[in-house]
């Protein structure tokens, strides 16, 4: 019994119909896109046959539109065609207006986020809007009614902006061949804790990506452990692997570098459970400086000027009274500073201000009727002196390791810098040699006596701290230094693991001519990295540790001062989502929203006000 083929179904493309121009005429049908639309009715037909064209015209058009023959057919045709293009011109205009108006109210989210305003100023800025429109443009007026800008639609849209951002970070994370992470935590307006969690990553082309991981609200304990647990989650959600975790940096708090039940110590001892190797482990390297310069005591010194400063701004009357004085003796500086102790360069700052207004103060106090016997003290003057000479030389260091996406071996070459500046400074100061500090010489100029043994053990006890508080650093000086020059390490002082290859590296001429054009440029140290052979896998891998590590928690801090701006005492009822979301748009760096790509999810969503 033979068995017949079964029959083979004929497909619509496979017979190739074309739609004929004489159909426009005979059944007011022309191709839109490809598709047969009625000019009459504007339905359109699946197939371009003329069959179904002219069954379409003679059971629904054919009584009205047959008595036009002629000329007067031709004319109706092309009335029709004029119409169903108008027509679509305006849906065209329509939804273009749509897009722009969605489009604008993500812009002004995002400014809004930035700015640090609350979600109802988008209501405020809308009025502002239209109030422009109707005196510039009237006519565009109702364009500008169309963007939503209500606190719910700017707070859905920051949301959606943060979760854009998030995203993209998930997607750069796949790509990390090594990460390092920065933690530090404060306590905002409600007493709410806030966890900040930085992220920096390394891909295969040594490209850098630095943002902010997660914000986690601690409404509990922050103990090790669970600042521990919330870490281990920010990892889980965005897809980071622990076997690329190399570093992590922390304030140095108890609860984050302890060494049995430390952050620190339960993450090395996860690494352990998993068999990897321990993280780099570095305490903040901007305050270890900060705690470096308190051991300069000073209390004679500090106590006095923060008694002076509060007595002259305390109260309203004296401080106009000040203000006034200096105006009219045209003094350079129109006031004292507060000083702030957790401000980092409020005590250089203070101190550099009241020493140049130092006479001022005195005059005004005297008149005021108060003694200041300590402003005719010529001891005390110098030790205000050297006080400012070297807070203002802290500060300077401050800001140099302030930043961000620095690499932190040329943090710690700046640590490095200033410890042997003391040793200058300390010899210097021996032989009373005054070069470097302005303040001391300005007094020594004026016939006061200078007695240098106890400010030389002043710096000799700042660099002693120093040396003491930077030996985690000290650590990997090696490796930063290869880092920072591969080509002029010495490579018996190297670690085995990369004696043969720095080798190699340093007798590639054509690899050290490279690396000469790109020397000192951090922005193009990475397109130097990407050129590496594979023949160089420990040193590449090294380069890229280090690439990823901190130095110190900046961005944190940073983050932290957004935060405080954004939820104060007048915004302290905003959720723990939006802050997140807020602070995620507000502070993202190497990463900025697709606002195309959700104005596509959100094309129907404009504002049905119309002002």
């Amino acid at each position: 019994m033979s068995c017949s083929k079964p029959a083979v179904k004929r497909k619509v493309d496979d017979e190739h119909r074309q739609f004929q121009e004489k159909w426009e005429k005979q059944y007011f049908f022309i191709e839109h896109k490809d598709i047969p639309t009625c000019l009459i009715c504007t339905e359109k037909v699946a197939v371009p046959k003329e069959y179904n064209l002219k069954r379409h015209y003679t059971t629904r058009h054919a009584e009205e539109y047959a008595k036009y023959q002629g000329d007067e057919r031709a004319n109706q045709v092309a009335k029709l065609k004029t119409c169903l293009l108008r027509q679509q011109d305006f849906f065209k205009k329509a939804t273009k207006e749509n897009d722009a108006a969605v489009e604008a109210s993500y812009v002004v989210s995002v400014m809004i986020a930035k700015a640090g305003k609350s979600f109802k100023e988008g209501e405020f800025i809308k009025k502002c809007m239209l109030q422009a429109a109707s005196i510039i443009s009237p006519e565009k007026k109702g364009q500008f009614s169309n963007v939503s800008l209500s606190a719910n639609t700017v707070a859905e849209r920051i949301s959606d902006l943060s979760s854009d951002i998030y995203d993209q970070l998930c997607e750069k994370i796949k790509c990390f061949s090594v990460y390092s992470v920065a933690l530090d935590e404060t306590t905002d307006i409600t007493d709410t804790a806030q966890l900040a969690i930085y992220v920096r990553g390394v891909d295969d082309n040594f490209e850098v990506t630095e943002e902010l991981l997660s914000l986690v609200p601690m409404h509990g304990q922050t103990t090790a452990q669970e600042i521990f647990h919330q870490l281990c989650d920010a990892f889980q959600n965005a897809g980071l692997p622990w076997r690329k975790f190399v570093g992590i940096t922390t304030d140095g708090a108890p609860s984050m570098i302890g060494r049995k039940k430390g952050l620190v110590a339960l993450v090395n001892k996860k690494k352990e459970e998993e068999g990897l190797e321990e993280v780099i482990a570095l305490h903040c390297i901007i305050h270890q400086q900060a705690l470096c310069s308190k051991c300069l005591k000073f209390d004679n010194v500090m106590s006095f000027v923060v008694k002076c400063i509060n007595q002259i701004r305390s109260r309203g009357l004296k401080h106009r009274m000040f203000r006034a004085f200096l105006e009219e003796i045209e003094s350079e500086y129109g006031d004292v500073l507060y000083f702030i102790e957790v401000r980092w360069l409020s005590r250089g700052n203070v101190l550099k201000r009241f020493f140049e207004l130092r006479a001022e103060v005195k005059a005004f106090m005297e008149k005021d009727g108060a003694s200041v016997p300590l402003l005719s003290d010529p001891k005390w003057l110098m030790d205000l002196a050297f006080l400012v000479d070297i807070t203002h030389e802290l500060n300077v260091l401050n800001k140099r390791l302030q930043g961000q996406g620095q690499l932190v071996s040329a943090a710690y070459d700046s640590v490095r810098a200033f410890s042997t500046k003391l040793t200058l400074w300390k010899d210097q100061l021996s032989q009373t040699n005054l070069c470097h500090f302005p303040a001391c010489k300005s007094l020594i100029d004026s016939g006061t006596l200078f007695s240098h043994e106890e400010y030389v053990d002043v710096i000799l006890k700042l660099q002693e701290e120093f040396d003491h508080r930077f030996a985690d650093f000290k650590r990997h000086r090696a490796t930063f230094q290869i880092f920072a020059d591969p080509f002029s390490f010495d490579v018996q002082d190297a670690p085995p693991v990369f004696q043969m290859e720095l080798i190699d590296l340093q007798c590639n001429s054509e690899l050290k001519a490279k690396f000469r054009d790109v020397s000192g440029k951090a922005d193009k140290l990475g397109q130097f990295l990407r050129e590496l052979p594979p023949s160089f896998p420990e040193l590449s891998r090294m380069f890229k540790q280090t690439m990823c590590l901190f130095g110190s928690t900046y961005l944190c801090e940073k983050l932290f001062s957004t935060l405080n701006f954004n939820k104060s005492k007048y915004r302290s009822r905003i959720t723990d989502a939006h802050l997140q979301a807020v602070l995620r748009v507000s502070t993202a760096s190497s990463l900025t929203p697709n606002v195309a790509r959700l104005c596509k999810s959100k094309r129907c969503q404009i504002s049905s006000s119309k002002k």
